[in-house]
């Protein structure tokens, strides 16, 4: 690591101090990793993350799941989009499929960094999953990400025989910004009528950019992903600091008046996510317009928690939850 890096590094770590909520965790998830609030996403803190990540080593895969990486046509006038196939053993014809697209707040990660997911999902439901390699902002603000994803889903849709799956079962899977990306282009989708997505799963998803204008965030968002990170995160997205009057349509999923129509949920959060109050709200309202959503919040939870304590006993259950989910909204019970 450079000087440069070391010392950006450095001062995250000393901005840190005790988590007021720490003593709200539930029992599985408190260790010395949370005592302290997670420091802040900066431009500078999301460069070093990129930098490591570049030379990261590739995550190894489940045994038998294949991976192919493809570059497929981008939104017009943009860049090719890259994608990552993956496919079980003993893929059935006219397989299910899943469009996995990545969390990191819209300005970090990638669709590699999730290797290990999406090839699980491919062993263990028995489906084709396509990883989208979406750009990141604020390099590209909205609605490029968006477009991206959408490219993802129509070639699915418009290649389904040579890929082997069936255009009808298709699920549109993020978590954090890429819950928000699902649920963007499941509107989207809906909208454009091209390709009718069969179900969303979003996990804690980034749903509302009011978020970031919020008074108080009642102690919720000290792991993880703080109010500053959101901050960034939707500022790098939109372009411009969020307000209160408006933002692009599908920039922020949480904005649209009508959900009536859109794919059947499962939305699931941690009661001490930053996400909690706006994914709630989200349920509430996909439920009321008519929509079959499944609602999971986990008290003491924080987020993405699932991710840094796998192998506690309420990661595997909400886990479990999502896989559940999945089967029923794909039609694999």
């Amino acid at each position: 690591m450079g000087v440069g890096a070391a010392l950006v590094l450095g001062a995250w770590f000393l901005s840190t101090r005790r988590a007021a909520s720490y003593a709200q965790l539930h029992p599985e998830l408190r260790s010395p990793f949370v005592r302290l609030r997670t420091p802040p996403f900066t431009r500078g803190v999301v460069a070093v993350m990129g930098a490591m990540q570049a030379r990261a080593k590739a995550p190894a895969l489940p045994d038998g799941v294949q991976v192919e990486e493809r570059r497929i046509p981008g939104p017009p006038g943009a860049p090719d989009v890259t994608v990552f196939v993956y496919r079980p053993p003993n893929l059935p014809a006219k397989a299910a499929a899943i469009l996995n697209i990545h969390g990191g707040g819209y300005v970090t990660g990638s669709a590699a960094s999730y290797h290990p997911q999406s090839a699980a999902y491919a062993r263990e439901l028995g489906v084709v999953v396509v990883g989208v390699e979406y750009r990141l902002s604020p390099g590209t603000p909205f609605p490029g990400p968006l477009e991206d994803c959408y490219a993802a889903l129509t070639w699915m849709a418009r290649d389904a025989e040579a890929l082997g799956l069936d255009p009808a079962r298709i699920a549109l899977v993020g978590d954090s910004a890429g819950g928000g990306l699902a649920a963007a282009l499941a509107q989207l989708a809906h909208d454009r009528g091209e390709v009718t997505p069969a179900f969303q799963l979003l996990y804690y998803p980034m749903l509302d950019d009011r978020t970031t204008l919020a008074a108080t965030h009642d102690e919720r968002g000290d792991f993880i992903w703080r109010p500053a990170s959101n901050q960034f995160g939707w500022s790098a997205y939109l372009g411009r600091p969020p307000r209160m009057d408006t933002a692009p349509e599908y920039a922020a999923p949480a904005r649209r008046e009508s959900l009536e129509g859109l794919p059947p949920a499962w939305i699931g959060v941690g009661t001490l996510d930053l996400f909690c109050p706006e994914d709630r709200e989200y349920a509430r309202r996909l439920t009321d317009a008519g929509v079959p959503c499944e609602y999971v919040e986990v008290p003491g939870a924080y987020h993405a928690f699932e991710r840094f304590a796998p192998d506690s006993a309420v990661a595997r259950t909400f886990t479990a939850s999502a896989l559940n989910a999945l089967r029923r909204g794909l039609g694999l019970n």
